[in-house]
């Protein structure tokens, strides 16, 4: 046991060992993620200082914009009232001819200010012109540093997504994997603790055995005097039918628990597929269907209560025909009302798949399978329904005795026979065709794993449920033959049916003569043939694998062993005193040599006590306890070691568990505190994408903007460039006129 032990805690702390290394592994993944988190945060900082630093330069030269559009207004408005002053001026200029010199001269004047004046106006037009260039120019290269950089940090943050994508991605392997391996020693210590239940529980249904044993064998004894037992018999058709009773009701439980787990997958999917109700609501029609799936444990439990109900019902003390068994009758009920809960849920099913037809990305293979799926539901409800029909009328007779007549009733159980044939290749084509439908569904991109896991659970339950009508369709058609068989009751040249009354009347008249016969039987003297009992004797003085002989030899060979030890132990000590002994001898026959040789052995008598003999004898004694002293000293030495060895073995493997659970509860705390991590970094990321989303907007509505402003402000300034060209040409003709008038004045 200490050595299973053994290797049982080193595979257990070798396989927890490996993920426990993994741990710090995700931990530095994390540090990682959070130093890719800080500089992507350090990135978003500076980038919205340097957007502030262009809003404050934009706003700067939207003001000197203004501005210069204000003073070209100023300039234009200057123009057009020099314009008038010329205008008035050349009026003026004509009138004054006639009149003499001195208003030429004030035209003069006037015009040399107003050339003056336009000069100036234009050097102050050109240096406004090369600023607003400049300005340009600027703008234009910031804006392609900041289209660089918009870049650059674009290809910055793809990569750190990347980076999170793979991080997340191990992480979630990381966490699937120490949850599965959590659950696997969860498993395991579920096992280890259930073991000593299940001893317990096997003990407990030995010794109900034995005892069920005894009290068969005493009933079959007291009740059965006669001993028959054959097939054809009247007192072995209630025995025969209890135990096909106890196997159908094992069928019908697994069949219960396959239609448990198909009704509650299919809601499960309903809800998920083809509209997860987590991220928008799902259709009103599957909100109905998900309803009435939800009830279908009240309908489908009852089936395996009205089967043990009739199972019970179903004894040694009692006549097993349709007319006699009640139960029977709730066991229909039970199915009739299953039968009707199918027939409910159909037209939802059917619209269901329908509605699954109708999504955009549904194939045309996958709307080829839901019609076969259509059809195949549409198909188990009706064999539902045929079984409910038959079931139902295998129950009359119970109610009323004339219902079915006894030439009709093995054509019932045949018809029930092929309809449960045709339920299980219903069944198995459902299966086939969910399973064809299920990997159509797996190559699309849209599938999600809370899908696929479902779809595997529904095709898990469809599996069982088509070996559950398999096993119950083989087992009904093997035992065919012993349910249209009629059981042998009732009178000759009678009817073959019996009434409750007759039953009842029939059980006492047997209980009756058992006991009459019990009373009469006298009982035989104890004694055995001589053929017999020589066989006996030569059995057992040949044979040696009696219980009682193999028994009676391991205890003569255990005495004889511990014997044998005895013995041992003894002549061990018997030849270590031997061996002393002839030490003392050797020893003493030395001395008396050396006495003899130096001639003072009466001297040596009377100085040193009494003779050399009496001395052996007394260092005999001694040695001898001595010996057997040190020998159990040894022995307890030796048991006391043991003992240590096994008590420090033992304080290690619990120590060792104690480590491995406290490690157990660090994994799990770390995995909480790195899922939190996880859940923040995701967080902070998808926040870091909106902001960055948002700057961009923002960049690209900012530079649209600039571009219509650029555009109207150059549109501005051309039409600005034609009037002052305008006005140049103008100026250089009045000067012209003016020299030529003055020339003809002179």
């Amino acid at each position: 046991m200490v050595v299973a032990v053994t290797c049982y805690n080193s595979n257990y702390y070798g396989q927890f060992s490996k993920h426990i290394v993994s741990v710090p592994q995700l931990r530095a993944q994390n540090q990682v993620l959070k130093k890719g988190v800080v500089d992507e945060q350090a990135n978003s900082a500076s980038l919205k200082d340097q957007l502030k630093q262009r809003d404050q330069s934009l706003r700067k030269v939207e003001q000197e914009m203004d501005s210069l559009s204000f003073r070209n207004q100023q300039l234009a408005k200057r123009v057009e009232l020099l314009q008038e002053e010329l205008v008035t001026s050349e009026a003026k200029s004509k009138k004054g001819k006639s009149k003499g010199d001195s208003p030429s001269q004030q035209g003069l004047q006037t015009q040399s200010v107003f050339d003056e004046d336009l000069q100036k106006k234009i050097q102050e037009n050109e240096r406004l012109h090369i600023q607003f260039y400049e300005a340009g120019e600027q703008h234009r290269h910031q804006e392609g540093q900041m289209r660089a950089r918009l870049e650059e940090l674009e290809s910055q943050s793809a990569q750190h997504q990347a980076v999170v994508d793979g991080l997340n991605a191990r992480y979630t392997e990381a966490v699937e994997r120490l949850q599965t391996d959590k659950a696997r020693m969860e498993v395991r210590d579920e096992g280890r603790q259930e073991t000593p239940q299940c001893q317990q529980q096997l003990r407990r249904c030995q010794a109900e055995l034995s005892r069920q044993l005894k009290q068969s064998s005493s009933v079959i004894q007291e009740k059965v005097p006669f001993n028959d037992t054959s097939e054809s018999s009247p007192a072995h058709f209630p025995l025969k039918a209890r135990d096909l009773a106890g196997q159908a009701l094992a069928f019908v439980q697994d069949l219960v628990a396959a239609l448990l787990n198909f009704h509650s997958y299919t809601e499960q999917r309903v809800h998920i597929y083809p509209r997860d109700s987590s991220i928008e609501p799902i259709s009103p029609l599957n909100q109905k269907f998900s309803q009435y799936l939800h009830e279908n444990a009240a309908y489908v439990r009852p089936l395996e209560d009205g089967l043990l109900q009739l199972h019970q019902s179903i004894t040694e003390d009692t006549v097993t025909v349709l007319e006699t068994v009640g139960k029977l009758k709730l066991f229909a009920d039970h199915f009739s009302a299953y039968s009707h809960f199918l027939q409910k849920i159909l037209p939802y099913q059917l619209k269901s798949l329908e509605e699954e037809c109708n999504a955009p990305f549904c194939t045309a293979a996958l709307t080829a399978k839901n019609r076969e799926l259509q059809r195949d539901v549409t198909c188990i409800t009706t064999q539902f329904d045929k079984l409910s029909n038959y079931i139902n009328l295998l129950a009359l007779p119970s109610v009323r005795q004339d219902a079915l007549p006894q030439t009709s009733m093995s054509a019932v159980f045949t018809q029930l026979s092929a309809c449960l044939h045709s339920l299980q290749d219903a069944v198995k084509e459902m299966s086939k065709h969910y399973s064809q439908k299920a990997s159509l569904e797996g190559e699309l991109s849209n599938v999600t794993e809370k899908l696929r896991t479902t779809t595997e659970c529904l095709l898990g339950s469809l599996v069982s449920l088509t070996n559950c009508t398999s096993k119950i369709a083989t087992f009904f058609s093997n035992n065919l033959d012993f349910f249209t068989s009629s059981p042998g009751y009732g009178p000759k040249g009678g009817p073959a049916t019996l009434d409750p009354l007759q039953a009842e009347s029939m059980l006492a008249n047997k209980k009756k003569a058992a006991t009459y016969l019990h009373a009469i039987q006298k009982p035989r003297p104890q004694s055995v043939p001589y053929k017999e009992a020589l066989a006996n004797r030569r059995v057992l003085t040949s044979s040696t694998e009696s219980r009682e002989g193999l028994t009676q030899q391991v205890h003569q060979s255990q005495e004889k062993i511990a014997r044998l030890e005895q013995e041992k132990e003894h002549w061990l000590l018997e030849a270590q005193l031997g061996k002393v002994r002839l030490e003392k001898e050797s020893q003493r026959i030395g001395e008396l040599e050396a006495q003899l040789a130096n001639g003072c052995r009466i001297a040596l008598f009377t100085e040193s006590g009494p003779p050399p003999s009496v001395r052996v004898q007394v260092g005999d004694e001694e040695s001898r306890e001595q010996l057997i002293k040190d020998h159990y000293m040894a022995r307890v030495g030796e048991l006391t070691s043991q003992l240590q060895v096994s008590d420090s073995k033992a304080v290690h493997f619990h120590a060792e568990c104690r480590a491995l659970a406290k490690r157990l509860a660090l994994a799990e705390k770390s995995r909480e505190a790195l899922s939190e991590e996880v859940k923040v970094a995701n967080q902070n990321v998808t926040r870091l994408q909106d902001d960055l989303a948002t700057t961009k907007r923002s960049y690209e509505d900012q530079l649209s903007m600039m571009s219509d402003h650029l555009c109207s402000m150059n549109e501005t300034l051309s039409k600005q460039r034609e009037e002052i060209d305008t006005l140049k040409l103008g100026s250089k003709k009045l000067g012209k006129s003016e020299k030529h008038s003055s020339f003809t004045l002179a």
